[in-house]
């Protein structure tokens, strides 16, 4: 099935971490494209039709070997069904990812939607036959799954996924109920569908002259020098949003009720159970991290904050000042080569295989980068299935936080080619750990372009960019994360109108930025456009999960470097085959411990004391 990783999302789209793009004219160079023929040749392709009709009848194979039976099969009988699973999960995934990428390339295509969702509808009934699977396996005694693992290395191999997936067992449903939400999914994905194509069809006069621009072309002026078009854009931003603010409530209305009907049934005891059942994380690591964050606002974000106010001028700020760039900042673009350039070396100073593994990225086709009227918004990076490659999608502006955008993605990517070593089942790495090598390549890449400051000045901005970044990732997503708990606590008591939507938006938005800022009139819909809390509830803690984790990651490597890439490959190798318990302990490093997020947090605060320092 086709899904967004990370930047939706990594994850996927990287809106979430204001890398804001948009439909410029600069001149940045030849911008690459996919090559979408790896997947297949067009949706009219001879190997396309094999597949999906090869999918619908092994299927219906599969069901006829294995249902009602599995409690009765031997460790051998067992690995085979995984084999046979793990081999349509790559099919299934090879099409929709096709379809998938095919349609954010240009999401107001009416071909390309169409073929989108009927390529979904075909894969959801087929599998439909094989609801039964997971269902049986969880259902099997503890004595029988104990004894297959003892008789089957094969098996053993695949044990952390299995065991992933029986942490299910008591939430399940009867085999009928499963399969009647299987079939039911399709309803709301059409609600995201519709998410999806309202926000690419909105249209922005910034000028008031009747030249439109998309959101993300608006987004992109919130960072433009001229405070005067940040102010602009920002009441242009919430004047669109207001007008489409029943449509944006009605789908978080219609999701957060559907998501809550199926907790229910479930027995989940909160709405964002499922996801750290899915993450592989214990809740009370969750809330260990969103704590710590929380109390560390008054040293992070509004300590920044005043400090940026003092910069530009002001005594107040506006949500249009939030992400200006500094007075002192050089406003050139940086053209696609040098981008390239940048990062490729970054990449490759800390250990020439990261490089190697990056570089087909780049002249292969496996991104796109331009700005393209209909394309989605923001950045990912999707890893299709493991016999092929990731591809990653920005929306490139010359900035240079687009540079690190492109650093972020490439991170992911150079993961998820790694992890495909695992193979479809392991190689999947659960939303907690996906952050990890995307925010370590934007650590590497900003390292890199730091140690090139050439003066104070643009050293100082450098750290700045970094700060507010890191605010943006760790700061803003736990920010969201508590509106995200607020909103689906208060829509299980009842329809939330807009106006109890823009209430629970603002009552987070303070306390997250400081008391320095004012909040003009119609900031209250800004919760409108993000993707995260319709594609994938609760994800955005990932981004804070992954910031905190690197952060202590680089320190170790600052601190020891000897043999830290050798550990740091494996890590990334292991995909989900490991839990992060497991997969930091060879730095020395355990997210169960409290004090592990305050290492995290202590770096950001680290850059805000030099900052500070550079005033005196």
């Amino acid at each position: 099935m086709f899904q967004l990783p990370s930047s939706f999302c990594d994850q996927p789209r990287d809106l979430l971490r204001d890398a804001h793009a948009g439909g410029g004219k600069d001149n940045f160079g030849k911008l690459p494209e996919w090559d979408l023929s790896d997947l297949y040749s067009g949706e009219d392709a001879p190997e396309l039709a094999r597949d999906l009709e090869w999918f619908e009848a092994e299927t219906q194979k599969f069901a006829a070997d294995f249902e009602g039976k599995l409690a009765g099969l031997d460790a051998a009988g067992f690995l085979a069904s995984i084999e046979r699973s793990e081999k349509m999960d790559a099919i299934a995934g090879r099409i929709m990812s096709f379809a998938g990428l095919r349609y954010y390339q240009n999401t107001v295509d009416a071909d390309r939607a169409k073929f989108m969702s009927d390529m979904q509808e075909r894969i959801i009934n087929a599998s439909s036959a094989l609801v039964f699977y997971w269902l049986e396996v969880n259902e099997v005694s503890s004595e029988t799954y104990e004894a297959w693992m003892k008789d089957s290395e094969g098996l053993r191999r695949y044990r952390p996924v299995l065991d992933r997936r029986r942490a299910m067992r008591p939430y399940q449903l009867s085999d009928e109920m499963e399969r009647f939400l299987h079939d039911l999914g399709v309803v709301g994905d059409a609600w995201e569908k519709l998410f999806d194509e309202t926000i690419a069809g909105l249209e922005f006069d910034v000028a008031g002259e009747g030249d439109t621009l998309n959101i993300e072309g608006t987004l992109n002026l919130l960072t433009d020098p001229d405070r005067s078009r940040r102010e602009a854009a920002s009441h242009e931003l919430a004047r669109v949003f207001g007008e489409n603010i029943k449509t944006f409530a009605r789908v978080h209305n219609t999701q957060a009720k559907e998501k809550e009907i199926y907790d229910r049934w479930r027995n989940m005891p909160s709405a964002q159970f499922s996801r750290h059942l899915s993450n592989d994380v214990e809740p009370e690591v969750v809330e260990a991290l969103r704590d710590a964050v929380v109390n560390a606002y008054p040293r992070l974000s509004h300590r920044y904050y005043k400090l940026k106010a003092k910069w530009l001028g002001l005594e107040t700020m506006q949500v249009w000042d939030r992400n200006a760039p500094l007075p002192i900042e050089d406003t050139r673009t940086v053209d696609w080569p040098t981008a390239e350039k940048i990062v490729m070396e970054a990449y490759g100073a800390f250990d020439p295989r990261m490089a190697e593994i990056a570089a087909p990225f780049f002249s292969k086709g496996w991104i796109d980068a331009g700005v393209k009227p209909g394309k989605a918004p923001g950045a990912f990076a999707h890893p299709t299935v493991t016999d092929v490659h990731p591809y990653v999608m920005l929306n490139y502006l010359g900035k240079p936080r687009d540079v690190m955008t492109l650093a972020h993605e490439l991170g992911h990517g150079v993961h998820q080619v790694l992890a495909a070593e695992q193979g479809e089942m392991l190689s999947s790495t659960p939303l907690t750990l996906a952050e990890t090598a995307s925010v370590f390549g934007e650590m590497l890449t900003f390292r890199k372009m730091l140690d090139g400051a050439k003066t104070p000045a643009e050293r100082k901005v450098m750290l700045a960019g970094k700060v507010e970044d890191m605010i943006n990732t760790v700061v803003r997503q736990i920010a969201f994360y508590d509106f995200e708990c607020k909103l689906h606590a208060a829509r299980r008591t009842g329809e939330l109108t807009p106006e109890d939507i823009n209430a629970l938006w603002m009552s987070v938005q303070a306390e997250s930025l400081g008391p320095v800022f004012e909040f003009m009139e119609g900031y209250e819909t800004f919760w409108a456009y993000i993707p995260h809390f319709i594609h994938s509830p609760f994800y955005v803690y990932a981004y804070a999960f992954g910031d905190g984790l690197v952060n202590a990651l680089y320190a170790v490597y600052q601190d020891s470097p000897e043999g830290f890439e050798e550990k740091y490959f494996d890590m990334l190798k292991a995909g989900g085959s490991k839990h992060h318990k497991e997969l930091l302990a060879p730095f020395g490093l355990d997210a169960t411990d409290p004090a592990f997020w305050n290492k995290g947090l202590a770096m950001i605060e680290g850059f805000i004391d030099e900052l500070e320092a550079m005033e005196g």
